[in-house]
């Protein structure tokens, strides 16, 4: 999982309010137990010591954020008067949280977010197609496109001296549509970086759509012929055939970030083999185990790298005045200030993982933990 899309938590300096609240308006009184969820929470918050100012600001966005349908969520983090992030939740957190901290409390966002896969989705027809991206960061976009050949899209019943003629016009209107539609989807695909592409709807449509996409999107296609243009059609059984196959890229993903820690062979296993390593900027991809009762500490500096297990070790750095603050604040932290990535794991997924968290290393030396002498 990429985490650029929290750079700005970290570009502004502190304290923080980090807050995760249910925001559903799915019942007749959805706004009176929002608000009274908020009120809750406001009095945590002011109770631990958070501005007065910053406060108002959270407050601005809960009350008034653009409703969803539906059960959902949202996340808002502030600092010094002014809201920098917020982001929905697609399904409500938890529970309810409020923290004001040295650091964002970013942990639940990230765990719930999962592996974020870029993908196309196009519904196509013999005329032209419909097509919806989504980024790896949520950002939707969209294209429709109406193919240029609009006559003769229909093939002729057999008979008449004009048949072969009329065969031949219509095949070549749907190959030119296609290759319309072949050129945004591509286009689209650029756009979000797209981790796999949907081709869905007419089985010949979608046929020639594949086989004009560049070489590089076909490696990641999916066709169905699931779905249809038509008004009032039912697109259930293509939206379980994208949700399933976004999540198989998310498992492979996940597998691959298993292996490479087990080549390893334990070197980067464990919170102060993981901490050493992002003190030299050796992590390229954290994993951890989603686990919301997790409330361990380290110690912090002002810098990404400045952190460690024991503040004797930051001072060892010239850290002046380390702060202790929650161990998964400060390793997100640190990987997001050394371009490192992440992954989240179920607890079944990663049962002996030691502390619950390890790392996949670009590069290992003499002086790493774990790795000996030899």
């Amino acid at each position: 999982m990429q985490l650029s899309f929290l750079r700005p938590l970290y570009d502004r300096p502190g304290p923080w309010c980090s807050v995760y609240m249910d925001a559903s308006r799915d019942t007749q009184d959805a706004r009176a137990q929002v608000d009274l969820r908020w009120r809750a929470l406001k009095g945590d918050l002011l109770g631990q010591g958070a501005d007065p100012v910053t406060v108002e600001a959270v407050e601005e966005v809960v009350r008034r954020h653009q409703p969803m349908p539906g059960d959902y969520g949202i996340a808002v983090f502030a600092s010094r008067g002014r809201v920098v992030l917020t982001e929905y939740l697609s399904a409500p957190p938890l529970r309810d949280l409020a923290s004001w901290s040295a650091l964002p409390h970013t942990m639940p966002l990230v765990a719930q977010r999962g592996e974020q896969v870029a993908w196309v989705r196009v519904l196509a027809d013999r005329t032209g197609a419909d097509a919806v991206a989504v980024s790896a960061g949520g950002v939707p976009r969209r294209a429709q496109v109406q193919g240029g050949q609009s006559r003769q899209l229909r093939r002729v019943q057999p008979g008449g001296w004009s048949q072969s003629r009329y065969q031949r016009a219509a095949m070549e209107a749907w190959h030119q549509n296609a290759g319309d539609a072949a050129a945004a989807t591509a286009d689209l695909a650029e756009r979000v970086g797209a981790d796999v592409v949907v081709v869905a709807g007419d089985v010949r449509a979608t046929g020639m759509i594949a086989a004009q996409l560049p070489a590089r999107w076909q490696d990641v296609l999916v066709r169905t012929d699931a779905g249809a243009r038509d008004v009032g059609a039912d697109d259930t059984l293509m939206d379980d055939i994208t949700v399933q196959t976004v999540a198989e890229v998310a498992d492979r993903r996940i597998a691959a970030a298993l292996d490479r820690f087990g080549v390893q062979e334990d070197v980067g296993a464990g919170l102060d083999a993981v901490v050493s390593a992002l003190q030299r900027n050796q992590v390229d991809t954290m994993l951890i185990v989603d686990d919301p009762s997790a409330d361990g500490e380290l110690w912090v500096g002002p810098e990404p790298t400045e952190i460690a297990t024991d503040p004797a070790q930051l001072a060892g750095m010239s850290v002046a005045d380390p702060q202790r603050v929650r161990a998964d604040a400060a390793l997100l932290r640190a990987l997001i200030g050394t371009d490192a990535d992440l992954t989240v794991l179920a607890p079944e997924e990663a049962p002996e993982l030691t502390d619950g968290v390890g790392a996949v290393l670009r590069y290992v030396d003499a002086s790493t933990p774990g790795r000996g002498n030899g």
